[in-house]
Order: C-alpha cells, then sequence, then structure tokens
C-alpha cells in the first residue's frame, strides 16, 4: 500500500497550495459558497490556480453553479448531493487507475471525507463491507450507520478539531480495520461524545416552533454542543430548524426533504439542506422560511 501525505481543509479554509506536496487528490471538499464574504473567487479558484496542474483529481458531490465551468476539465468529477449523497461512492477503482500517480490527499474533515481519502489509498475499494452505505448514512442523515460508522463519526463530533484524530482514522480505515491500536485512540475520543450530546440536548429544550420552523438561540449557552445533532434534534420539533449564536445562523432540513435553502438564501453554492450565514441576516432568514410556508411571519 502506497501512502501518501494527507491534508484537510473545508470549503472555505483550504490549505495553502505550496504546503501540498507533489500531485494532489482532492476529495468532497466543496467550492466555497458566496456568503459573508470570500467565496469561490477568493477561496476555492486561488487554490486551484495554486495547485496548477499538480492538481490531479478534485471529486465531490456538493452543489455549486461554478460546476459547469469545470465540466470539461479531466481532473474534476463533480455532482450533486442529490445525485451523490456521499464522496466515497463516487470513487472506484477505475477512477482511481485513470488519475494515476500521487503524493497528497487533501479530503474534508468529517467521515465522508476521510473514508473518501482510505478508499482512494485502497485504489477505489471499500475500507469495510459497507463503509460507502455508512457515508451515505452519515451525511444524509439518512437510516441508521454501522457501530464502526457510528463510532468514528462520534469520535469527529468530540474532537473536531484533531489532525491526529483523523490521521489516526483514515490509518485505521485504510487498514481494513486491523489496527487495534487506532482502534483505541478513536474508542477513547468517542467516549468523549456523551457530554456533547447531553449539552445539546439541553439546549435542544430551549427551541422555540412556529410556522414549521424550530429556532433556538445559542448566543449564550455556555456548554459546548454539537450543532450538527442539535439541529437533528429541532427536525424532530418541525420540518425546518434554525440556530444562531453571536456569529453565525445554521439552517437545516432533511436531506429527503425537497426543501432548496440555498434558492431560498440566494446562496450560490453547498449545500441544499443545510446553510450557514451571518448572524446579521436572521431577521431575512426567518422572514424567508415563513414566507416559504404561506404563513405571516409574526
Amino acid at each position: 500500500m502506497r501512502w501518501p501525505h494527507l491534508a484537510y481543509g473545508t470549503p472555505r479554509k483550504l490549505p495553502k497550495p505550496g504546503q501540498l506536496k507533489g500531485r494532489v487528490i482532492v476529495l468532497d471538499i466543496a467550492f466555497a459558497a458566496d456568503v459573508g464574504g470570500g467565496g469561490f473567487e477568493r477561496i476555492t479558484k486561488p487554490f486551484i490556480e495554486g495547485l496548477g496542474q499538480r492538481l490531479a483529481r478534485w471529486v465531490d458531490h456538493h452543489d455549486h453553479q461554478l460546476h459547469t465551468h469545470y465540466k470539461q476539465d479531466p481532473r474534476f468529477v463533480l455532482c450533486t448531493k442529490a445525485e451523490h449523497g456521499a464522496c466515497p461512492e463516487m470513487i472506484t477503482p477505475e477512477l482511481v487507475e485513470r488519475t494515476g500517480a500521487y503524493d497528497t490527499i487533501c479530503c474534508h474533515t468529517d467521515f465522508d471525507g476521510l473514508c473518501a481519502a482510505a478508499k482512494w489509498i485502497l485504489l477505489g475499494h471499500e475500507p469495510y463491507p459497507g463503509a460507502d452505505a455508512d457515508a451515505y448514512a452519515i451525511d444524509t442523515r439518512l437510516g441508521k450507520p454501522s457501530a464502526t460508522g457510528i463510532l468514528i463519526d462520534q469520535a469527529l463530533r468530540a474532537q473536531p478539531k484533531s489532525n491526529y484524530l483523523r490521521d489516526t482514522i483514515v490509518h485505521y480505515l485504510a487498514s481494513s480495520l486491523s489496527d487495534s491500536h487506532c482502534l483505541k485512540t478513536i474508542e477513547s475520543a468517542a467516549n468523549q461524545w456523551q457530554s456533547l450530546e447531553e449539552s445539546s440536548e439541553r439546549l435542544a429544550q430551549q427551541y422555540q416552533v412556529a410556522h414549521g420552523v424550530a429556532t433556538v438561540d445559542a448566543t449564550t449557552f455556555n456548554d459546548t454542543y454539537d450543532k450538527t445533532w442539535l439541529l437533528l434534534l429541532g427536525q424532530e420539533l418541525a420540518p425546518i430548524s434554525v440556530v444562531y449564536d453571536v456569529h453565525t445562523v445554521t439552517v437545516a432540513a432533511k436531506f429527503d426533504s425537497g426543501i432548496d435553502l440555498l434558492a431560498l438564501l440566494g446562496i450560490s453554492g453547498g449545500m441544499p439542506t443545510r446553510v450557514s450565514v451571518p448572524r446579521h441576516r436572521l431577521e431575512e432568514v426567518l422572514k424567508a422560511l415563513h414566507n416559504m410556508t404561506n404563513k405571516p411571519c409574526v
């Protein structure tokens, strides 16, 4: 097995191209949406241009209107979230073989991205039977992941900023779950999830529901919480959940709801069923959501 350099990024926080060695594979990182400054022109495009011909392949499944600009570029394999709910299922042995030699994998920081990286290292084969299905279930929140998927997802949520944990998870997956030392590290991180779950559930008790929207103000909540879990708890109360704090407003709906929050809020790219905008847009967001239900905003 050929072991690459590993790097991690998000749509709005990418590594500097000069820090990435040799030919680079980019997995599960969306083109930046034009929200709150930055966007594609200031974040994604300079990254692509900085890599130049060293960019060997970019595989992603998040919606963005600028996908069409790269349709003729063979380095890019891009689709929408509706076409592929998760990135690993897009990676095949044939795609890895066509891409050829590479030195670095730069992937997203969640289960979807790390599983995609491990699958690429394994020449397009699943790290374990059902890994693709786990990535789909975790990224879409449809269906139930396996015990392995749940364990890794909880570990990542408990330590969302740890590159050491991310490295460990990729190694564990690429070992086809055979590395017991890596497993112990992942289990240790996952054990921290319970306190996050409990604090999220306490905050969820403050949800207010109106016009099919569950809204919670996390501005003064002092404990650490998991935003994704909090949003999911809100969706048990209403079709759309909103969490806002001093900096950000995050809106989410179920993956299969058919709701397009990008179109509703005039955002160029990302996930149609989950968006984040600056706090100053809170009133605008709530009004748009209420209008969508054809009910008056009060």
